[in-house]
């Protein structure tokens, strides 16, 4: 996390240096033929490769466990890049209906103008995947814990089933971080990370990436070079800087997640707390089988309904309404009205989002005030009581 995949010029310095340039020159036209012929073995556009994101792809490869990393614009261009170079008409995408919006879009509404069936699952039910993984799909994709309500998927069942189908498995591991869960060693084939979110962590900059092996390299490699969803040189080297302290950052924030959660949970004016961590959590034995611990996140229902729960998000002093997570700052958002909007109500009530839930990232202050803030908000705001 805080060596590997360091280059230094010749200047010897210790942090990593940004290579803002969009290409590269050549001594002779001689050699400029001999780049293009060896692709991938020197730097010719930045749109392929940078040194700077270089060092972020292999610092991250090296943490995940991973043969390697393509880094990318945004989490969303890593998730369609994953999903799209391996899949062509009449293939088929196994899914779980519990994914972030943007996510359930791609699966559930764009894959199919391009001849693709999906097949959409309660990812909690092993029954379900069993069903649909019983005859040949393509992929499998999945979040695990779910965004935003914390679904907990089998990953050992699902990689098994879904390579028996033929199917690679690609896992949006976004809630958990590279830090709490691997899937890689439950048999995923694919990690994709939105690392606008932890990975930096300080709300700085968009970026994605993709972690796979040299197999899967060849077919997504050409992918997005011609596609060309590049992460820029800066955003890679804040990227650099956030990874340098993630696991410090993660567990003193799982940490505090927890505690929070025990407040939440025996409050009067919430009427549902989930959290991996919890003993009520209805995963909980296999996040404790598959996670090093309960995550950032914790979502919650407050007694009453939307009313109620814009009421408590706007009577909140330290945390801060938005629609990002994995920050350094707390932040909370309202699923139903903001990342999840465009669900119908029907989609929303499948993976449980109700207008009275609420999503709440917790980030590095300390636990003790993020309660007190709490309190005093679901304190000083009406609620219907139960």
């Amino acid at each position: 996390m805080v060596h590997a995949g360091t280059l230094r010029t010749g200047f010897d310095e210790t942090c990593e240096a940004i290579f803002m340039t969009s290409g590269y020159v050549y001594g002779s036209a001689e050699e400029a033929e001999a780049a293009f012929a060896t692709d991938g073995l020197r730097y010719v556009y930045s749109r392929f490769r940078n040194p700077t994101v270089a060092m972020f792809e292999d610092r991250l490869a090296a943490y995940e466990g991973a043969e390697r990393c393509f880094a990318t614009g945004s989490g969303m261009a890593a998730v369609f890049a994953a999903l799209m170079c391996q899949l062509k008409a009449g293939d088929r995408i196994v899914a779980p209906r519990a994914l972030f919006g943007s996510c359930l879009h791609i699966v559930k509404n764009l894959a199919p103008q391009y001849g693709i069936e999906t097949t959409l699952v309660d990812g909690t039910r092993a029954e379900e995947w069993r069903e649909a993984l019983g005859r040949p799909a393509n992929v499998v994709f999945l979040e695990t814990p779910s965004n935003p309500m914390l679904d907990i998927v089998d990953l050992g069942l699902v990689c098994e089933l879904a390579h028996a189908a033929g199917a690679r498995v690609v896992v949006d591991n976004v809630f958990a971080t590279p830090v709490l869960q691997r899937p890689l060693e439950f048999g995923a084939d694919i990690v994709v990370y939105s690392a606008t979110k932890h990975i930096d962590g300080q709300g700085r900059c968009l970026g994605g990436a993709i972690l796979c092996d040299n197999k899967f390299a060849e077919v997504l490699g050409p992918f997005l070079r011609h596609t060309g969803p590049a992460l820029s040189p800066f955003n890679a080297w804040l990227l650099l800087k956030g990874l340098e302290t993630m696991d410090l950052r993660v567990a003193a924030q799982t940490d505090a997640a927890r505690r929070i959660a025990e407040f939440l949970e025996g409050h009067g004016k919430i009427a549902r707390t989930l959290y991996p961590g919890l003993e009520s959590h209805p995963q909980y034995e296999l996040a404790q089988r598959q996670m090093g611990g309960g995550s950032t996140l914790i979502a919650f229902d407050v007694a009453g309904g939307k009313a109620e729960a814009f009421r408590l998000m706007n009577g909140l002093r330290i945390v801060r309404i938005s629609n990002n997570l994995g920050d350094s700052k707390s932040l909370i958002t309202h699923p139903a009205t903001s990342t999840h909007q465009k669900l119908t109500d029907e989609d929303k009530a499948a993976v449980g989002i109700s207008p009275a839930s609420i999503r709440l990232s917790v980030g590095l202050e300390d636990a003790a005030d993020l309660i007190e803030d709490l309190d005093q908000a679901l304190a000083r705001a009406s609620f219907a009581l139960i």
